[in-house]
């Protein structure tokens, strides 16, 4: 069977443009823009329609997921991590941050490569969370 590649596209607000994030999975990428999934919501949980539409109904083993920024993909370290898990282990599909090449894993396949994906992903997994949590301290609201 061949990979199918699929993009998530995710923006937080209805006034943010998800243009920059389509051009790259697009035009650097080389996904159809039929295969490219687009969202407007908060990264903070995982029950997004368009999100949950992709991964629980369109995504199969061997195929591609691809997002520009570990933070497209959520804010919340236990939630990356356990659809990490779902979608690279249990669907059997792979996932490629553009932004950061050692999030990858089309490119580790060997258990070494492995390891080193699941521990840079639980760093900055984490980064993004706390990241989130001291925006909004930063903002007043606790």
């Amino acid at each position: 069977m061949a990979t199918k590649k699929f993009g998530y596209v995710r923006v937080s607000t209805r006034e943010q443009n998800p243009e920059r994030q389509i051009h790259i999975l697009r035009d650097e990428e080389g996904i159809d823009e039929r295969d490219i999934y687009v969202e407007k919501e908060s990264g903070r949980q995982f029950e997004r329609p368009v999100y949950r539409s992709l991964v629980d109904n369109i995504l199969r083993e061997g195929d591609l997921l691809v997002v520009t920024e570990l933070k497209r993909f959520g804010r919340n370290y236990g939630e990356i991590y356990k659809e990490w898990f779902h979608i690279t282990k249990e669907i059997g599909a792979d996932i490629k941050v553009t932004s950061m090449p050692i999030l990858d894993t089309t490119q580790s396949k060997e258990l070494v490569g492995q390891l080193i994906t699941d521990v840079v992903l639980a760093v900055f997994a984490y980064v993004a969370d706390r990241g989130q949590t001291q925006l909004r301290w930063v903002d007043g609201a606790p």
